[in-house]
């Protein structure tokens, strides 16, 4: 018999041995499911031509070559990816909005014997779930903000506060981008719906009683737009500052950012979109210094000229931080330290 749900809370979701997204690979690419998996009963060409049959030609004519191509994918994932399944397979199909294409699969499922679950409303019903809790909720999170300078290692101490077991949550990694002009990462950036599923998930594993620590953002990550609910709870949270002297934060920026300074046509198209305020004279000659392999050199200069004048003026608006931790290098030992500093702060915020 085939069951029907709509409970999408992450204890519901564990219980399923595979979450399967029946819709095509584009469908997929820009949202799903956390944890899915893309078994398309139609690719995206298959869907296109059923569709112009359908609206252009003989709706009948459609169905049965929407019928056949089902059939023929249902039998190709069955051989494939379902092949080594037993039978206490459990898994939650779903598509757009619950209807033909989840049909279809959990049918055949039904009649191989597993127990199958069809996601009532399809992806519509997380989609509703996400834009509620990130876009209508009242914001419940206790957070705390790990700001600072670029370069200050803020990053690699959120993974250090993590590992010690202090609740965080990593932005830049649900973003796919390190939240400046350079951060772009390999694979780009998820689309908006995308990053929002990612951190409704994200979120839902956070225990709302203890504090999580969150690197400070603008209300952009690179292209992806935080959500209004955790935005508010970011302008009214606490914050730890983390600072280290500007040669120290130069030389960790260029280790840190070694992939996009080993992309010499990536780097020098950052630099040419920096803001216009700077001379071009001024972006010249760091885009020498980049042709030339200083890297270090120039990530003093732009934190000098460009990103320490940029931390300045969005800090004045903010409240003062609760504390500082000051470093004197960024190598790991120092990491480290700042990360014991800042999680024996968390009793005081």
């Amino acid at each position: 018999m085939i069951r029907r749900t709509t409970d999408l809370c992450m204890g519901a979701r564990a219980h399923f041995h595979a979450l399967i997204d029946v819709r095509s690979p584009s469908e997929f690419a820009q949202d799903h499911l956390p944890g899915a998996i893309n078994l398309p009963v139609l690719d995206d060409d298959q869907r296109a031509a059923v569709g112009t049959e359908y609206v252009q030609g003989s709706k009948f004519l459609a169905r049965r070559m929407g019928a056949a191509l089902v059939a023929r994918n249902i039998a190709a994932h069955l051989e494939g990816a379902l092949k080594d399944r037993d039978g206490s397979f459990r898994p939650l199909v779903y598509c757009w909005r619950g209807g033909q294409r989840s049909g279809a699969m959990a049918t055949v499922m039904d009649q191989v014997g597993w127990p199958v679950t069809v996601l009532e409303g399809g992806y519509q019903t997380w989609r509703r779930q996400v834009v509620s809790a990130l876009y209508e909720a009242a914001p419940t999170l206790r957070v705390v903000l790990l700001d600072g300078p670029t370069g200050s290692g803020k990053t690699e101490v959120l993974k250090r506060l993590a590992t010690g077991g202090v609740q965080t949550l990593d932005l830049e990694a649900l973003a796919n981008h390190r939240g400046s002009l350079f951060g772009a990462m390999p694979g780009g950036q998820p689309s908006q719906k995308l990053f929002e599923s990612r951190l409704h998930d994200a979120i839902s594993r956070l225990d709302p009683v203890r504090i999580v620590v969150i690197e400070a953002e603008s209300s952009r990550i690179g292209a992806r737009v935080i959500p209004p609910v955790l935005w508010s709870a970011m302008q009214s949270a606490k914050v730890i500052e983390l600072t280290a002297p500007l040669q120290a934060r130069a030389r960790h920026t260029a280790s840190a950012y070694a992939e996009i300074s080993a992309d010499a046509e990536a780097l020098d198209n950052a630099l040419i979109h920096l803001p216009r305020h700077h001379s071009n004279a001024t972006i010249s000659r760091w885009r020498e210094m980049a042709q030339r392999g200083a890297f270090e050199a120039l990530a003093a200069e732009l934190m000098l000229a460009h990103y320490d004048p940029a931390y300045a003026r969005a800090g004045e608006p903010r409240q003062a931080p609760m504390a500082t931790v000051a470093l004197d290098d960024l190598y790991p030992a120092d990491l480290e330290l700042a990360a014991r500093r800042i999680a024996e702060l968390m009793p005081l915020a």
